[in-house]
């Protein structure tokens, strides 16, 4: 009888070590075909521009093609979906933004995946300020008279985001709720659609990630009034934050970053977290990144892991509190 057991112990030692290798192995020879990029939003976001600012880089370390796709829908909920389901082999990745990945779990009454549970983190790459900005047809010059403005006429005024449980939806909310205003929620399917609209004066406000409207600022097509982090952006260096504006305790950053499927090998999600941090290590890459009106981030998937998980609690506390719906 012991000799059986010993038998197989053996067997299972040796299955055990031949199914470490097989995975080992898989890695070694990733990838060996083209890589597919789920951006969950429509093309023109910032979401679309990062992923396509490294797509070049990508494949080029990588050795292969790599595919940006938008699946846009339910504010990154039908992209973000996608990825969650599909085989964990590396070869679907999800360009992630905190709307899907840690505000819509507590928005959204159902969702069809579960960013905790159905995704592996990779790696963060983006910490972005939001801007509140206006149309020039809006008078307000500062936060101060603009609160004043929307006091004055409740439900007048309404602000545009890329769709619900986004950041810019999200940071409208909070204002609301910490100036006592009443600005409608306009929700388009992505940011371009919703910035399309407030530079042609449709919707009159938007709270949008630096990234996309900086272009519009700098030609005065929209104006800024305060950005939303706790310090000033280096891309805007003299428009206050909000708490400088009499809104204090403001505080609100839209992060991405890159995830695949959970189940996906270990070797596989450290080759893919190396790749990109080794391409934020190059000066050229930094200073287009940086020009967006993001800092370059990077890291382990840990961190990044660690940031999904207090966001999630974080930003559900702040869909809950603000009482922020799916229109």
């Amino acid at each position: 009888m012991k000799a059986k057991a010993g038998f197989a112990l053996l067997s299972v030692l040796c299955a055990s070590g031949l199914g470490m290798q097989g995975v080992a192995s898989a890695a070694e020879a990733y990838p060996s075909k083209p890589i597919h990029f789920i951006v969950p939003y429509p093309p023109g976001g910032p979401t679309d521009l990062m992923a396509r600012l490294l797509q070049a880089s990508m494949q080029s370390r990588l050795g292969v093609p790599v595919l940006v796709e938008n699946r846009a829908g339910a504010g990154g909920n039908i992209g973000t979906s996608a990825v969650a389901k599909s085989a964990p082999d590396g070869y679907t990745i999800l360009l992630a933004a905190s709307g899907p990945m840690a505000v819509n779990p507590t928005l959204y009454k159902q969702l069809s995946y579960n960013p905790l549970t159905e995704l592996t983190p990779v790696i963060q790459i983006s910490a972005f300020p939001l801007v509140l900005e206006v149309h020039p047809s809006v008078s307000a010059r500062d936060v101060r008279s603009f609160i004043a403005a929307v006091k004055s006429k409740p439900g007048d005024y309404s602000f545009a985001s890329a769709g619900n449980g986004t950041p810019q939806h999200l940071a409208g909310e909070l204002f609301n709720t910490a100036v006592g205003a009443k600005m409608q929620h306009v929700a388009y399917k992505g940011a371009g659609p919703a910035l399309n609209d407030v530079l042609g004066g449709q919707v009159p406000v938007m709270f949008d990630i630096l990234a996309s409207s900086l272009t519009y600022i700098k030609a005065n097509k929209l104006r800024p009034l305060a950005v939303t982090t706790k310090t000033r952006s280096p891309a805007l260096p003299d428009v206050p934050t909000l708490a400088e504006s009499g809104v204090p305790g403001f505080d609100f950053v839209a992060w991405h970053g890159i995830a695949l499927p959970a189940g996906t090998p270990k070797p596989i999600v450290v080759k893919l977290n190396g790749v990109i941090n080794e391409i934020f290590k190059d000066p050229e890459f930094r200073t287009r990144w940086e020009a967006i009106g993001t800092p370059v981030v990077g890291g382990t998937p840990e961190a990044f892991g660690a940031l999904i998980r207090d966001e999630t609690t974080r930003l559900g506390k702040i869909v809950r509190d603000t009482g922020a719906t799916v229109d």
